[in-house]
């Protein structure tokens, strides 16, 4: 259902007014002004009904609690109804200046009242302070508002307490909320991984059979796990989710194969930028990967790490501090894989380079060797179907035969006689063309062919 934007608006309206009374309770009882015995909790908030907004839809969807409520509101107001945050610039009249309990921040190009963790705090703490609690975990990395990057709680120099950084909603989720156009997570330092498409489908994928068998048990994973997890109670028997290593020569299909999974089951692959993701400060690179797991862990993704052995890898003798950092690094990422209840692919060009204390806990691990001749024919094919026409003087079967190349090493190939096709204003492909793109992309290794 399509719900038009000015109902969306409304509905935020709707919650400022809230969150304006709240504040001003909160301040009364805070201040012992009168009508300070009241409490803001026996404030109602506007009525939440199915498809009445996207608000309502998330409030509703996600089962969050009013003191939820009340963050994300706090969150979306500098946005929104900035002017129902001035209040909180009052002036402690005892020592002539704003109130310390209030946090927030003010900045030259914006004139308003920008809410602080501490700003969430004092509204849910001021006068109830075994509260603290619920403010804790909705300002952790875990909570969902935080996880999937709807609200965010900006660092802060190290000095400073961690509830002194600005809390805020993200402009994707505002933008959401009112236009109902689809986010998805940005690759960034706070979310560094990235959706992996493909324009392939599941009928294009080429593998050796007895590694699609293995490559189907994933599927089949994928498509039943829940049912055998939960009506055929494995779930008392093991771990929730799944893990995979994929491994072998690159362009062998590793990557594509782990986006036709998602494609073919309908969920979205992400992967994760490990340049993004590694970091030489102690705790970074688990901070940075938490953030993936965290988001991850509220939906029915598949986490791809390409070239993994440098997460991955193989743990030292910790004669070192540096040692015994990539040690705790390598502990820390097996236990959130073991934990994660969703699917992790890994993929890696050299087993031997992966510790064995991971490759013993995954369910699968499947060898990806450059395709024989049979396959390399169908790639062949393939990857010149709709694109170019070979001259008839080309005979794929024997080229298939002859030439050990993977599928990726084939797109390339295709590129090539592309280009020199178009450029002699043809479609048409011949062989010596076909030929010298085959040792340009065998030159790439270091190594020489014979052509005939």
């Amino acid at each position: 259902m399509i719900i038009p934007p000015e109902r969306n608006l409304n509905a935020l309206y709707r919650e400022m007014e809230w969150l304006s009374m709240v504040i001003n309770q909160v301040i009364c009882s805070y201040l012992k002004q009168d009508g300070y015995e009241n409490h803001w909790l026996e404030i109602p908030p506007p009525s939440l009904e199915q498809n009445d907004s996207l608000f309502a839809n998330l409030m509703l969807e996600w089962e969050l609690n009013t003191f939820e409520r009340l963050a994300l509101d706090l969150a979306l107001a500098p946005a929104i109804r900035p002017e129902v945050l001035d209040i909180l610039f009052g002036m402690n009249q005892m020592i002539e200046r704003g109130f310390s309990e209030f946090g927030g921040i003010t900045d030259k190009a914006f004139s308003g009242f920008i809410p602080t963790g501490q700003t969430l705090n004092f509204l849910v703490t001021a006068n109830d302070p075994q509260w603290r609690l619920e403010v804790m975990y909705i300002l952790s990395p875990h909570h969902r508002l935080m996880a999937e990057q709807v609200t965010e709680l900006l660092p802060v120099d190290p000095a400073l307490p961690d509830w002194a950084g600005v809390f805020k909603a993200s402009e994707s989720w505002l933008n959401y909320l009112i236009t109902g156009e689809q986010i998805r997570p940005e690759l960034s330092t706070s979310f560094p991984a990235h959706i992996l498409e493909t324009p392939l489908q599941w009928e294009d994928l080429v593998l050796d059979y007895r590694v699609m068998n293995q490559v189907e048990e994933i599927r089949a994973w994928l498509a039943y796990g829940a049912t055998l997890m939960h009506e055929w109670h494995l779930d008392q028997k093991v771990k929730p989710g799944f893990r995979a290593v994929f491994f072998g020569p690159p362009g062998t299909g590793k990557t594509l194969t782990a986006a036709l999974l998602g494609q073919s089951t309908g969920r979205a692959v992400y992967r994760v930028d490990l340049s993004m993701v590694v970091s030489k400060y102690i705790g970074e690179t688990e901070k940075n990967l938490a953030k993936v797991f965290d988001a991850a862990s509220y939906k029915d993704w598949i986490l791809f790490f390409d070239e993994a052995d440098a997460l991955f890898g193989k743990r030292t003798e910790a004669t070192s501090s540096n040692d015994r950092h990539a040690n705790q690094q390598t502990g820390y990422l097996l236990q959130r894989i073991e934990d994660f209840p969703g699917t992790v692919i890994l993929a890696t060009n050299l087993k031997a380079n992966m510790d064995e204390a991971f490759t013993r806990r995954f369910q699968s691990m499947i060898q990806f060797a450059i395709p024989g001749s049979e396959e390399r024919l169908q790639l062949w094919r393939n990857a010149f179907d709709n694109v170019c026409e070979l001259s008839p003087e080309i005979q794929l079967q024997h080229i298939a035969a002859e030439f050990e190349v993977t599928g990726g090493q084939i797109v390339n190939i295709l590129r090539q006689c592309a280009l020199q096709a178009i450029r002699r204003g043809a479609r048409v492909v011949r062989r010596d063309e076909l030929l010298n793109s085959i040792r340009q992309e065998f030159l790439k290794d270091n190594k020489t062919i014979k052509l005939n």
